[in-house]
């Protein structure tokens, strides 16, 4: 393939490249983890260059941080204007009118209609920690029910509440006390005797059953649920799951908290994925693309709800830095502007267009799967016994790096290849990206045959 944007010149990673990881080795914990060995120099769109002058295509997004791209000019020109007026102040000392502007225009495009109010926080984890607190503070209740596969953090409740052991818990415990974990249906590992109507009738009744088996609903807070998972693979539940899991938490008085970390901001083609839903969350926590890659996230909730709390009882030293909040609005302007919503959908239809070639040419690609640009390929040993390949996945990630593309693994089974492209990404890099990937799986499948 002639390829215009990726280019890797020397075997990854490079001579520059190589003597920065020795001293990241040196200094920095091994339980902080790299996709890629190597280091960034430039990056701009969906484009990075390394320190070694290797070019890639970026389908990793910084794990869905970056919709908007890399260094978008309408972000970079917000932040130096910014900067020349002042860095910080602390909100909870001396307030700043982008911390209001950026949370009148969360609060409006929120889904529903109730009256909501916005807080501005630092990491998905620390917006999740505080989801809780609100709901327990406004229900008076304790428990707080997450779903099988999940992922909502590393800190002590994020960390509870996820639902998966290595690497996010393993070792770690005690945990949170009064977290319940209920079933989450994976439609492709569904029974292959029920229909996908079945099974998600199937799936909620394990989920009204769980009060009986598990905890009283008369004692639960919350229900918190990724409208896709992601680390999990982007498993996406049926409309009417999601749907039959609000109308439980309404019959019972306990809070529904969409966790948006990952989804937000465009990803699936919405400002937020519960919008394919049909359905009003109590509580929103969201992060990640929602600055461009400054640490800020935030919590949306129903007024009533977010007032429930006592002045001093949430906040922070550095939560919603005035940086954070005018790169949030510059991302707003910038997705409205150059309508990533539409844009997102365009991009994953391409996408699955290509992920149905691919899975029509290897039988090793068990599923394809998507929610607007929110796509993944799972990887399996073969399509009858659907037994996850975990090192088949490993392998095509490493020869992708070595073409020139950066994409991620997740998955229950870390059998899954997700995309979460930059937004503003173009047709051409899109399909060179595309068929980097294509490449990279066709050759280790080769070579795996040729043994």
């Amino acid at each position: 393939m002639n390829k215009k944007f990726a280019n890797v010149h020397t075997q990854l990673p490079g001579p520059k490249a190589k003597k920065l990881i020795d001293r990241r080795h040196d200094v920095v914990p091994q339980g902080v983890s790299y996709g890629i060995p190597t280091f960034v120099d430039s990056a701009k769109g969906a484009l990075l260059q390394d320190v070694d002058g290797n070019r890639f295509i970026d389908f990793a997004g910084a794990i869905g941080t970056i919709n908007v791209g890399h260094s978008h000019d309408t972000v970079s020109a917000a932040l130096h204007d910014q900067i020349d007026r002042y860095i910080h102040t602390g909100f909870n000392v001396m307030m700043y009118d982008p911390y209001i502007e950026f949370a009148e225009k969360l609060a409006a495009l929120a889904p529903g209609y109730s009256k909501k109010k916005v807080m501005f926080l630092n990491s998905g984890a620390e917006a999740v920690e505080n989801a809780v607190k609100i709901a327990r503070k406004y229900t008076n209740r304790q428990a707080i029910v997450s779903f099988s596969g999940g992922f909502h953090g590393r800190t002590l409740m994020a960390m509870s509440l996820t639902g998966k052991v290595r690497p996010y818990k393993y070792e770690y415990g005690p945990f949170a006390p009064e977290i319940y974990r209920a079933p989450f249906p994976y439609a492709y590992r569904r029974p292959e005797s029920m229909s996908n109507e079945e099974y998600t009738n199937h799936m909620l009744k394990q989920v009204e059953d769980f009060f009986i088996t598990e905890v009283d609903p008369s004692l639960v807070a919350a229900f918190i649920m990724e409208p896709v998972q992601g680390e999990s693979g982007f498993i996406i539940p049926d409309k009417a799951f999601v749907q039959g899991v609000y109308e439980l938490c309404k019959k019972h008085g306990i809070l529904f908290i969409a966790d948006e970390i990952q989804t937000g901001f465009g990803r699936t083609g919405k400002y937020f994925a519960m919008e394919h839903y049909g359905v009003e969350p109590d509580l929103i926590t969201i992060s990640k693309s929602m600055a461009a890659g400054l640490p800020i996230s935030g919590v949306i909730g129903r007024e009533e709800i977010m007032d429930q709390a006592r002045p001093g009882e949430l906040g922070g030293t550095y939560c919603g830095s005035p940086l954070g909040c005018r790169a949030g609005l510059a991302v707003l302007e910038v997705m409205e502007k150059e309508n990533l919503n539409k844009q997102a959908e365009l991009i994953g239809q391409r996408v699955m267009n290509k992920f149905k070639e691919m899975y029509d040419q290897f039988n090793e690609i068990g599923d394809f799967r998507g929610l607007g640009a929110m796509c993944a390929l799972e990887f399996v040993k073969d399509r009858k016994s659907k037994t996850p390949d975990k090192a088949l996945t490993d392998q095509i990630l490493k020869e992708a790096h070595q073409r020139g593309l950066i994409a991620l693994k997740a998955g229950v089974f870390d059998n899954v290849i997700r995309l979460l492209m930059p937004l503003v990404i173009t047709i051409e890099q899109l399909d060179e990206g595309l068929n980097i990937l294509e490449e990279a799986i066709e050759s280790v499948l080769v070579g795996e045959k040729t043994k």
